[in-house]
């Protein structure tokens, strides 16, 4: 399960590379534009602005996201990612920081090339943090005698999860696609106690939370919450770093069908 309200506690922050992301997007009439893994729909609002002449579609796999999109007025369907195809008029398929989730994606990836029309825009953004002792602390703490029995099988993803610029930007090229692909590390400010923890309790700690009853829940968060510590000091001011990579890639589809070759005789 999806917790809107925890994953908007830092909204500002966690949109922040949607943004970044979507400006490197050059399309200027949309027909369709797809929001894939719209989460609570605060961001898919704001392609809505941009293009409002576009049919706007969201999904999500989370009914718990799908339902605060909605109450923003998005129309938001439940579709797992990795069923959905695109209509013949869509020319922008945004997907932020949903593709980590998924093992295939990158077969999805060009699968999207081929169904899209000509001249079609793919932008997606996944973290590059997995190897950041955020997770690693977490993988080693699961991992451990104490925890291993009870979280053996939830499986917390590391550093092969996603790939780097240039192995998405040859795949998609090898395509035909035009790609622009880059990667940014955001110094952040946190604020609060266990600020580092809340951050993730939002996303990477979401299967361990699931795996775990309440009273284990709050002892894994509290062991946890000292080793962060220890990986994060909090500052003086009660604030924390907190550094956030991040994974972009935008590519255009082919503008022109590729010709095939003709053998010499």
């Amino acid at each position: 399960m999806w917790d809107p309200a925890k994953y908007l506690d830092f909204a500002d922050l966690r949109g922040r590379p949607f943004f970044d992301l979507t400006a490197r997007i050059g399309a200027t009439a949309p027909r369709r534009v797809v929001d894939l893994g719209c989460g609570p729909g605060n961001l898919t609002a704001a392609l809505a602005q941009r293009w409002p002449q576009a049919a706007l579609e969201a999904s999500d796999n989370s009914p718990e996201m799908v339902a605060a999109a909605r109450k923003l007025g998005i129309d938001a369907e439940l579709i797992d990612v990795r069923q959905w195809s695109p209509k013949p008029d869509t020319d922008v398929v945004v997907s932020n920081a949903v593709l980590q989730w998924v093992p295939e994606h990158r077969e999805l990836l060009e699968r999207w090339v081929r169904e899209l029309p000509r001249g079609a825009w793919i932008a997606i953004q996944v973290p590059g943090n997995f190897d950041a002792p955020s997770h690693v602390l977490a993988r080693e703490l699961a991992a451990s005698a104490g925890w291993a029995d009870k979280l053996g099988s939830v499986g917390l993803r590391d550093d092969d999860a996603v790939d780097a610029p240039p192995q998405y930007a040859e795949r998609l090229a090898r395509l035909g696609c035009q790609v622009d692909a880059w990667e940014t590390t955001y110094t952040q400010r946190l604020q609060g106690d266990n600020a580092v923890l809340e951050w993730i309790t939002g996303t990477a700690l979401r299967p361990v939370k699931a795996a775990l009853d309440a009273q284990d829940w709050q002892r894994f968060r509290s062991e946890l919450a000292a080793m962060l510590d220890r990986a994060y000091p909090p500052r003086g001011d009660g604030t924390t770093w907190f550094e956030f990579r991040r994974i972009f890639v935008v590519a255009r589809t082919p503008q022109r069908r590729r010709r095939s070759r003709v053998g010499s005789r």
